[in-house]
């Protein structure tokens, strides 16, 4: 079966999906919480979410109820997280993004009890035929009777949590196993879910602390001060530093951010407040609008530019408009689009990305009038984002060529039916390993893999190729990991 034939056949196959919302991301600024009551002396706190994949899963929406710090000793639980965000734990796949940020009692705290309410899998079914996007209520198989309501679990931190007044923030960073949680006896997915999470206590300045990806709108901006305050879609605030090392995507800059502007935006928990670093600021939407997700499929007549393409909407702000989250809507291009590329540092970014390579696949945001998108089927934008996503695959035996510093990879699950072919991975300029893989010399035939980066289509060829920022293998060992 052709490529063109799948995605053709995916187009037509995806069925409605109760995808999660906008993972909550973002948090106070000027209104911080302080849960140790009036007069207690409190430290800064950050949650970080990821997920490590499972194949065949779309998305894994749950009702976060809360993430409590045990205190060392005994003593009250505190909560890290405000209200009952609604996360989906498969839409960041091997990237971070902030959960929330808090103030909590100082003090040593060894364990965390993580609730979960209600929970809906997506996922891909390939035994039917054209593959579709089903979903299943979660049945959480860890308490007796099972529960499609609710569970928690605590689990002990391999290294307890010190917070001070005096001390940089620190937090957690939480990545739910997919893989290891979400059942599939035989294969079939069958909504029992053992959540499992790998959990780590990091420092502002860790790795594990960074924020690849947070998307919110823009409050107020503050020239002056080389600042800025988002909203995130729960209704937190959040002060954005910026300086003269930050990336703007594009035209973007300060001076031309406006309120009411959507952004994406990377960085580092600053050291000494409540504030996050941006070392990349991308303006997503300009008129309040803006839908995110993976290209299903291309229109495009031969060596013609496209003229639209179908996206799966993992991510949408505001949720009132014709589009839903799980459905495909259709993108029509006027041919007026600005293009831009995420993470690339490449000021000519339009020349790799525009209407002539997009490729289904491919995670990206697009952004435009609300009133545009009020028909799924006819979506009217401005901007088009290509970003980095997660790609899971096997490695193809003997493809490794350490002198170009390139290998193959067979992608699979959801983007495997995207991508039924074989694609050139090619580590970018940062590329770092992870998890199990240390270099270039650890990818060995056959092995699983995660690549985190940037699909792109060839010009001279066109063949799909994915320039890598991170390579991940599976190994957690650094984490404290805990199923229910």
């Amino acid at each position: 079966m052709s490529p063109q034939t799948r995605e053709k056949l995916l187009r037509l196959a995806l069925l409605p999906v109760a995808a999660a919302a906008l993972v909550a991301a973002g948090c106070s600024s000027g209104s911080m919480i302080t849960t140790g009551g009036s007069g207690a002396v409190t430290g800064s706190t950050f949650v970080v979410g990821t997920d490590a994949p499972k194949a065949s899963v779309v998305s894994f929406q749950v009702t976060l109820d809360g993430v409590a710090l045990n205190p060392a000793g005994g003593g009250t639980p505190v909560q890290m997280i405000s209200g009952t965000p609604s996360v989906d734990f498969a839409r960041f796949n091997g990237l971070q993004t902030l959960l929330d940020m808090n103030a909590v009692p100082a003090n040593t705290y060894d364990s965390v009890t993580i609730s979960l309410g209600a929970g809906t899998i997506g996922y891909l079914d390939t035994t039917s035929t054209p593959p579709a996007i089903k979903t299943m209520a979660a049945t959480y198989t860890n308490v007796t009777p099972n529960s499609a309501t609710g569970t928690s679990v605590t689990i002990n931190l391999a290294n307890p949590l010190v917070i001070s007044a005096s001390s940089a923030p620190v937090g957690l960073r939480i990545d739910f196993d997919l893989n290891q949680s979400i059942q599939a006896p035989g294969g079939a997915i069958n909504g029992d879910v053992n959540p499992t999470f790998d959990v780590a206590a990091v420092k502002n300045s860790d790795h594990g602390a960074y924020i690849d990806e947070f998307i919110a709108g823009v409050v107020s901006v503050n020239q002056t001060g080389q600042s800025f305050i988002v909203q995130g879609p729960h209704g937190e605030q959040f002060t954005i530093d910026v300086n003269g090392q930050t990336e703007w995507d594009g035209d973007a800059s300060l001076q031309t951010l406006a309120v009411g502007d959507i952004v994406m935006l990377s960085g580092q928990l600053d050291r000494a407040d409540q504030t996050l670093d941006a070392d990349e600021v991308a303006i997503l939407s300009t008129s309040g609008f803006f839908a995110s997700g993976q290209i299903t499929y291309v229109t495009e007549a031969s060596g013609q530019p496209a003229s639209n393409f179908d996206l799966y909407v993992r991510g949408l702000e505001p949720t009132n408009t014709g589009l839903t989250l799980g459905q495909i809507a259709t993108v029509a291009l006027s041919g007026n689009e600005k293009y831009y590329t995420y993470w690339m540092h490449n000021p000519l970014t339009q020349f790799l990305f525009n209407s002539s390579s997009l490729v289904a696949g491919q995670a990206v945001t697009v952004g435009g009038p609300a009133s545009g998108a009020s028909n799924p089927a006819d979506v009217t934008v401005q901007r088009i984002h290509l970003h980095n996503w997660g790609f899971n695959g096997t490695i193809v035996a003997g493809s490794q060529n350490s002198g170009q510093g390139t290998f193959q990879m067979h992608v699979n699950g959801f983007a495997g039916v995207l991508i039924p072919e074989t694609i050139t991975v090619y580590p970018g300029p940062d590329c770092d390993f992870r998890y199990g893989f240390g270099a270039f010399s650890d990818l060995a035939d056959g092995a699983n893999i995660r690549v985190v980066g940037l699909l792109l289509k060839d010009s001279s060829n066109g063949q799909v190729v994915l320039v890598a920022r991170h390579i991940d293998g599976f190994n957690f060992s650094d984490f404290a990991t805990a199923a229910f």
